[in-house]
């Protein structure tokens, strides 16, 4: 699978993690299985490829050609037919506010089209990203309709302790609550609800994520921590890892370790490269 990530333009970077672009040549017959845990909001315009989600146990649905997925608390099951081509964006918890008049706890865990949320904007992206003939035509079409849609929103400003919690979480995923909030100047009571609205989840099950993907990294290869921070991600006892596994993959470690996960292990190494990024 070919990828490509970008940043945003200066404007945007408080509300845009980052851009990215998928590519896989496939044989139309091919059928890729996986499953996508998102650490944040997202939005995929989908060029290329049958796609599918388990949105019910046994149930797969679609979405259309531009769908918001709210950010995960456990493993969405996906397929895609045939060769595949996407690209899309991750939203900045800090910046979710300016984007959407909901609390994010409502969507987290959500699949469904651009356009329940975004109206004709939505349309208007996919568009203009179907017209693109190259990865900063699309960028271009997906920057100009955030900030089309930014302009609905004028007095929602991005939140300073969120972007803050944003990097604790990525950066420091064993920390305690109380420690977190007394960081940020705030009660712990005050950093679950600006957590529930902001990033959708609280800020024991972003944390308790955060570890797992850390040790998912690590166990793919794609990061090197030291001996002090491998120690510190280690869980109690192989059963409590192995419990952790079943949750976020359904797989034990060793089963993971070995499984073709493209589109999920694109996206640990996609955290990984930006990890310390702001």
């Amino acid at each position: 699978m070919l990828s490509r990530t970008y940043r945003p333009s200066a404007d945007l970077a408080p509300y845009i993690r980052r851009f990215y672009v998928f590519e896989a040549p496939l044989p139309d017959g091919a059928v890729v299985e996986d499953f996508l845990l998102a650490e944040t909001a997202f939005v995929r315009c989908l060029l290329r490829g049958d796609w599918s989600a388990e949105t019910k146990p046994g149930e797969w649905n679609t979405a259309g050609n531009i769908v918001f997925f709210g950010a995960n608390s456990g493993p969405l099951k996906v397929r895609v037919k045939g060769g595949f081509a996407v690209t899309g964006f991750a939203i900045r918890p800090s910046g979710w506010h300016a984007l959407f008049p909901d609390p994010h706890n409502l969507l987290a865990d959500d699949m469904r089209p651009l356009q329940q949320l975004w109206g004709d904007l939505a349309d208007k992206m996919i568009e203009g990203v179907v017209q693109a003939t190259d990865d900063k035509g699309q960028l271009d079409a997906m920057e100009n309709c955030i900030r089309e849609r930014l302009k609905m929103f004028p007095g929602h400003l991005p939140d300073p302790q969120m972007a803050q919690f944003e990097i604790i979480a990525r950066t420091d995923s064993t920390i305690r609550i109380e420690d977190a909030a007394a960081q940020l100047g705030l009660s712990a009571r005050q950093l679950e609800r600006r957590c529930l609205a902001a990033f959708g989840l609280s800020p024991k099950a972003i944390l308790r994520r955060s570890r797992f993907l850390d040790a998912a990294t690590a166990l793919r290869g794609f990061s090197s921590p030291s001996e002090v921070e491998l120690g510190a991600l280690r869980y109690y006892d192989q059963s409590h890892m192995n419990r952790e596994f079943r949750r976020y993959t359904g797989m034990t470690p060793r089963v993971f370790a070995n499984a073709a996960t493209p589109l999920q292990t694109a996206g640990l190494k996609l955290r990984e490269e930006s990890r310390y990024e702001d």
